[in-house]
């Protein structure tokens, strides 16, 4: 069990209550340095600070970084207020904006009727019915994958994974495998990571990027690969005007109601916001997931009876999904565990009152998946792998905010349903065919860095079932 393992184990009397009393100034919180604030905490152990205030202070925590005031929520019926109830108060945090170079002006990071408007053209790509579409491109990648697999063989797991969700959602966003352009796109998203996330980051976002560090140069090299990239990819197709059946054939077409389309650069923003962002989350889904599973032989064994009973030696398809209740569990208690996105944060537009508590315009409020999902108010043993929790009679009872691994309100991830699809047979697909085992003893730690990334990952073994 590691350190946040064992900080999630809270019982219920350790959980501070809410006052009663009359409308305070303030929330309580942890007290920092003169100059940083908590700043310095927050940064060595975010996942176990998060943890420790709200088992302290309760469901309201006030945080200062630096010259900047925040709050920590840690109560579902709070987060739904800012995410859902009251989201028009708020704007996307400080963090996510200092990712504007990246993302632009995509669903990430837009705000007000500029980024309702992107959401109307975006949303038709992610029906239902079209993503149903993609399910076969997911197995086959998978299954193309598995081939080049070799029993006894070893391999670093999560560089697997980040290459299978790279090649399937080129595939699905562009109708191509990108495979000459797999290598810059794989060393932009890690120097993205670098610079945005770690004990150095705030270093490096307080340095102006026109500044010409080595870091900065390196950042901006990168970023101008991959716009060359995409607008390449733009600029073939509007050339060619074929409907490749992908989803950028879609953004091409998609119309607002005064019947305009996106612009090249509205085009780049959100195809990389979907790109960069699709891959990363499900490569890290994935990961946690087979490491979860070879730990638990009692889950999996679960997991290969479903599979032998609906599948019956056939790979996974998109119709096998409603039956595979098992596997679409485990991915939910995975992803409870280690959300790939550890932590949601938005900034106050004006002063509000929330939880007791009066909260100034300008705050940063930080709202934790980490935290709340782990909460022993909503799960019985919180820090447990349990996939048989998720039964509809639980899932009715669980506050709506006390899962939120997509965000939630209008902003929830526009492509939940692509990934959770993606997440369920992808499992199938790999557990059909191989076992997957992590050195004995061996602990992943977490390291959110822009995602919940491993620390490290371990060379694997992989035994042919």
């Amino acid at each position: 069990m590691n350190p946040h393992e064992k900080e999630a184990g809270l019982n219920r009397a350790s959980v501070a209550r809410q006052p009663t009393r009359a409308m305070a100034r303030r929330p309580p919180g942890p007290r920092g340095n003169l100059l940083k604030g908590n700043l310095s905490q927050f940064q060595r152990d975010p996942l176990g600070c998060m943890t420790r205030w709200a088992r302290q202070y309760g469901d309201v925590v006030a945080i200062r970084f630096v010259n900047v005031r925040g709050c920590i929520l840690n109560h579902p019926d709070l987060v739904e207020s800012v995410l859902a109830r009251n989201y028009t108060q708020f704007k996307k945090g400080r963090a996510l904006q200092m990712t504007r170079r990246i993302f632009g002006n995509g669903l990430l990071t837009s705000e007000g009727d500029f980024w309702l408007r992107q959401r109307r053209l975006v949303q038709p790509a992610f029906h239902k019915g079209r993503i149903d579409a993609y399910g076969k491109v997911m197995v086959d990648f998978t299954t193309q994958m598995l081939n080049e697999w070799r029993d006894g063989q070893t391999l670093d797991l999560h560089e697997a994974m980040m290459h299978l969700t790279l090649r399937i959602v080129a595939k699905t966003l562009f109708d191509t495998e990108v495979a000459e352009e797999a290598n810059e796109v794989a060393e932009a998203v890690q120097i993205f990571m670098e610079k945005f996330v770690g004990l150095r980051s705030l270093i490096r976002r307080l340095i102006p990027e026109s500044f010409p560090t080595p870091s900065n140069v390196r950042y901006a090299r990168s970023v101008r690969n991959l716009d060359q990239i995409i607008y390449r990819i733009i600029r073939r197709r509007r050339e060619s005007g074929v409907d490749a059946g992908d989803l950028l054939s879609l953004l091409l077409d998609a119309q607002d109601d005064e019947g305009r389309r996106m612009t090249d650069v509205q085009l780049r923003d959100e195809v990389l916001t979907l790109y960069l962002a699709g891959h990363e989350t499900t490569a890290v889904t994935l990961t946690w997931m087979l490491y979860l599973l070879s730990s638990h032989p009692e889950v999996e064994a679960k997991l290969m009876n479903e599979l032998k009973s609906v599948l019956r030696g056939h790979t996974p398809e998109v119709q096998d999904l409603r039956q595979l209740v098992y596997t679409d569990r485990i991915v939910k208690e995975s992803m409870r565990l280690y959300p790939p996105a550890y932590v949601v944060g938005r900034e106050a537009l004006k002063d509000f009152k929330i939880g007791g508590y009066e909260i100034a315009a300008g705050t940063q409020v930080l709202m934790s998946q980490w935290v709340i999902q782990r909460d022993p108010r909503f799960f019985p043993d919180p820090g447990g792998f349990n996939p048989d929790r998720w039964t509809e009679e639980f899932t009715r009872q669980l506050p709506k905010y006390a899962y939120f691994p997509f965000g939630g309100g209008p902003r929830q991830c526009v492509g939940n349903s692509f990934a959770m699809m993606e997440a369920v047979l992808v499992l199938a697909t790999i557990a059909q065919r191989f076992h997957v085992t992590f050195p004995p003893g061996r602990v992943l730690e977490p390291n959110p860095t822009f995602t919940l990334r491993p620390k490290t990952c371990p060379r694997v073994e992989l035994r042919k079932r």
